[in-house]
């Protein structure tokens, strides 16, 4: 019966097949799709009474991949901000920089090769388990940005930050078991539903814009712009690194000549456009894979292994094919003696809490509305509370291992693009980064422009949540602006997210009151079409508070049942011994 109902919601294409593969692929799809392997994450015709609809196992399967070989790049450039620490190393030379000509220093920052493997054991460690209990398309990773901070804010290019990088991984570890309170007491939930419905929509436009940026970048992109002056903060780019000033960050010469930004333009954006326009499944995966090859061969103007002692260091560690590289050295290195003090620990740990909580709830959010799961009324989904525990387990669990919070990837967005709707989208994408421990040197040499172009087309789709924003009150509108604008342009949805309810909290403040003292005669115009918001935020309560009502509830439920039997014990007594005045 489950096949059955498989095959009406997935009708045969009418294709040509090549020696049966075609048919056997379609069968080994149905069958693991309608099995009680795809029951468990709901896929379509198993049967389900909550099935998800248009799912198949294949699908999610290529979804994984998809978003896999989008945040694939955070293995290298993860390993690679971290390592800018020194991590355990110790200098004493001042100033900072002249650690770098110790050769006994340089050689123990070589334990970058250890937060490679430790990065992807912890994406998918973590991806694995997000996906097998909150059945959502979600990958986790140590997030950018928070990465950048811990490691050039706090701990300082070789430890020249007020916190040790030990330190620093204690606060982390501290800042994840903090989550996990915040996550069973309902107070991380009860924020999500705190922010405006239309900031809420806002903040994913704003991480399709971000994304977009972040895939016209240098550094995780195409290369297409690049950081300016103060005149021009944002400028055009597309020209080879060599011709960047590395004091102004924008090109000298060679506008828009760069080999790279170019292939990765007609191979990873015309190219993959061109088969999403025809609905090929693998047009996401098809682009970077192009790219990437094409990038390989050395000695042309678009390898990602150029003449020069770091194109030779990739070149040498890509030929290892397969490596395995333990953790040695940063491995459980919490320091517990705090001995930066307590006051730049503090400070340390509260930023990380107030950037992560608001950055990787916003993003968390946005991408369950975006695989359709999440309620506009109230913010919430489906498992909600096993979702952001699982969040913050891994923050402490990834310090444990050395590296910087596990957040929600925006990078999950492309899986979700491509048809990705359930967990098994994310435990793909995690066992391809278990198995990227073994192949690291592959994985290491996707080239950030072979993945650029996929961010932007991910961008592009984001927004069109824009036609969702209140349009019809200016008190909407203009805080979905900034969010909009600020999330791109500051480099953080944390901050897009705080600029954003600062303009709304002050502007629907003062017209509130307004309205208050006038007694309702003064009103804005069309004020009574904006959105409705309440301190509450609406929904359902934390668990742990409907479980201690529902206690009480039987509890109040016993005492009259025990009340009622004690009445009617009392009463056959008295008719037994006053018989006449019973009657």
């Amino acid at each position: 019966m489950a096949q059955a109902e498989f095959q009406q919601q997935n009708p045969p294409s009418g294709r040509s097949t090549v020696f049966g593969f075609r048919d056997f692929f379609d069968f080994a799809d149905r069958r693991l799709t309608t099995s009680r392997f795809g029951r468990l994450f709901r896929l379509s015709g198993t049967g389900h009474p909550n099935e998800i609809h248009d799912t198949t196992f294949i699908r999610e399967f290529r979804a994984g991949l998809t978003t896999f070989t989008t945040m694939a790049y955070i293995i290298a450039v993860n390993a690679s901000l971290l390592s800018q620490t020194g991590g355990t190393c110790v200098c004493d030379q001042r100033p900072h920089a002249l650690c770098d000509t110790d050769p006994h220093f340089r050689a123990c920052k070589e334990g970058s090769r250890d937060l490679i493997t430790a990065t992807a054991a912890i994406a998918g460690m973590a991806s694995i388990v997000f996906g097998a209990l909150t059945n959502l398309p979600v990958a986790l990773a140590p997030g950018m940005g928070l990465n950048a901070y811990f490691a050039f804010q706090v701990v300082g290019v070789n430890g020249s930050g007020s916190v040790s990088y030990k330190s620093a991984l204690t606060a982390v570890f501290f800042e994840g078991i903090i989550f996990v309170v915040l996550a069973l007491t309902g107070l991380r939930q009860w924020l999500v539903r705190l922010i405006p419905a239309t900031i809420k929509t806002a903040t994913g436009v704003g991480i399709g814009l971000f994304l977009a940026e972040i895939g016209l970048s240098y550094s995780v992109g195409i290369g297409a712009i690049t950081g300016g002056g103060r005149s021009t903060p944002l400028a055009l780019g597309g020209c080879p690194l060599e011709l960047i000033d590395p004091l102004s960050g924008m090109c000298r010469s060679g506008l828009m000549t760069s080999p790279k930004m170019w292939i990765g333009v007609v191979c990873g954006g015309i190219v993959t456009s061109f088969l999403m326009a025809f609905r090929v499944k693998y047009a996401f995966v098809i682009g970077i894979a192009i790219v990437s090859v094409l990038s390989w061969p050395r000695h042309t103007s678009i390898s990602y292994f150029p003449d020069s002692d770091e194109g030779n260091a990739r070149f040498d560690f890509f030929q290892q094919v397969v490596a395995w590289h333990p953790v040695r050295r940063v491995a459980n290195s919490l320091d517990w003696s705090f001995e930066a003090g307590a006051s730049h620990f503090a400070l340390a740990l509260f930023t990380f809490l107030y950037v992560d909580i608001i950055d990787a709830t916003a993003t968390l959010y946005s991408m369950a509305r975006f695989c359709g799961v999440a309620n506009r009324r109230d913010g919430d989904f489906p498992r909600s509370t096993v979702a952001y525990c699982t969040d913050a387990a891994f923050i402490s669990i990834g310090a444990l291992l050395g590296s910087s919070p596990v957040t929600v990837f925006i990078e999950s967005g492309a899986g979700i693009a491509e048809g990705g709707r359930t967990g098994l989208t994310a435990i793909v994408a995690g066992l391809c980064f278990i198995t990227s421990v073994f192949f690291a040197p592959i994985f290491a040499s996707i080239p950030p422009w072979a993945t650029g172009c996929t961010l932007i087309l991910v961008g592009c789709m984001m927004m069109r949540q824009i036609s969702l924003i209140n349009w019809h009150y200016f008190g909407d509108v203009l805080p979905s602006f900034v969010v909009i604008a600020f999330i791109p342009f500051s480099y953080s949805v944390a901050y897009g997210l705080i600029a954003g309810l600062f303009v709304y909290a002050v502007l629907n403040g003062l017209v509130g009151l307004v309205v208050l003292i006038s007694g309702g005669r003064i009103e804005p115009r069309e004020y009574e079409l904006k959105e409705y918001w309440t301190w509450k935020g609406g929904g359902r309560p934390p668990w742990f508070v409907r479980a201690i009502d529902a206690h009480r509830k039987r509890r109040d439920a016993v005492r009259e049942l025990e009340t009622d039997d004690g009445r009617d014990s009392r009463a056959d007594s008295a008719a037994k011994e006053y018989p006449v005045a019973a009657s």
